[in-house]
Formats: C-alpha cells, sequence, structure tokens
C-alpha cells in the first residue's frame, strides 16, 4: 500500500529522463491503454527535451539559470484545459 502511494505521489522533479509517472485517472485509477501510455510518455520526453535545451541555451547566452527556470513553471502553470467543465 505505502508503495502504491509513494508511486502517485511522484512529481515531475523526482522523475530523471528516462523515467516516467504511473498516468492515472481523474479517479486515481492507473491509466491502463498501452496506446495511451506510449503517448503520454513520448509526450513527456519531448517537453523534458525541448525544456532541457531551452535552459541550456538561456545560461550559455548568460541568462539567470533561476530566472528561466521560474518562467518555465510558469509556462506549464498557465496551461488551459479545454477540456473542464
Amino acid at each position: 500500500m505505502a508503495d502504491d502511494e509513494a508511486e502517485r505521489n511522484k512529481t515531475m522533479a523526482d522523475t530523471e529522463a528516462g523515467d516516467f509517472p504511473v498516468w492515472r485517472t481523474p479517479e486515481g485509477e492507473p491509466v491502463s491503454c498501452v496506446e495511451k501510455i506510449k503517448v503520454l510518455n513520448e509526450n513527456l520526453a519531448e517537453l523534458r527535451a525541448l525544456a532541457q535545451d531551452a535552459l541550456e541555451d538561456a545560461v550559455l547566452m548568460g541568462c539567470d539559470e533561476r530566472q528561466v527556470r521560474e518562467v518555465l513553471a510558469g509556462i506549464v502553470a498557465g496551461l488551459v484545459n479545454p477540456y473542464s467543465r
């Protein structure tokens, strides 16, 4: 039981480049469709790679790393769910 809860509480900060979370439904059940999981993991990998490239470019151009991380976090925080009721 504790292992399930630990896995459920895993955040993006806890994951490494090739490590993906257990995707869950709004009810907390694991997503079981292999194709859906594949798409979600591919999307996450693409986002990580793009964010990593953006961070590296910004730091190489003399930007403050903390600010870049805050801007990236702000982008995610500002995403809109077009399917919410």
